[in-house]
């Protein structure tokens, strides 16, 4: 399913977000950039360890990300020239509001990155839905009027695709997506 938003495209899919042929493709990361479930390792394991590693240096240098941060690393082996990875916030560890708050921020910082990059193409996961327990149809509301607004705003950003893995997270961005005015 596809929208035009402002002067860039929006849309959802099901499948593999590690076959995607775009400029970055954005892992839920955790703070400390440990690739080691989720959405984070198949990312890593279809990437190589170029990703990993990348992210470790990151961290040795900055240290860990606060959540809704975004960096960015090669893609590794991975058909995406990038990973943009951003923490998203744990179901709970706040009250709703911030959550949806910190939800927003990822996806804002992520969408800004890749403008500054100069990417035209970007696609996301369902961030913070997997173990960090973010209701899927709260979070399909919030990341997807918030890309919308990001689109209507001045970017060079041609292509936005949220890849959602399995049949019942699609279904509720479907629905998500079609009530985007």
């Amino acid at each position: 399913m596809k929208k035009t938003i402002g002067t860039a495209t929006l849309e959802i899919t099901q499948g593999d977000i590690t076959s995607l042929a775009v400029d970055a493709i954005v892992n839920a990361a955790n703070r400390f950039l440990m690739h080691g479930g989720g959405v984070a390792l198949a990312i890593s394991r279809k990437g190589g360890l170029a990703i990993q590693t990348e992210s470790t240096v990151w961290v040795a240098k900055h240290g860990p990300l606060a959540t809704g941060d975004a960096v960015m690393t090669s893609g590794g082996k991975l058909p995406a020239k990038f990973v943009i990875h951003t923490p998203g916030p744990v179901w709970g560890d706040q009250p709703d509001n911030d959550s949806d708050a910190m939800l927003r921020r990822s996806i804002r910082n992520s969408l800004a990155l890749a403008d500054e990059r100069g990417l035209k193409s970007v696609a996301f996961p369902a961030i913070s839905t997997g173990i960090y327990g973010f209701p899927v149809d709260r979070a399909a509301k919030v990341i997807l009027s918030d890309a919308a607004s990001y689109l209507r705003g001045e970017t060079k950003l041609e292509r936005v695709v949220f890849c959602l893995y399995d049949k019942a997270t699609f279904e509720v961005f479907t629905a998500a997506f079609t009530a985007l005015g």
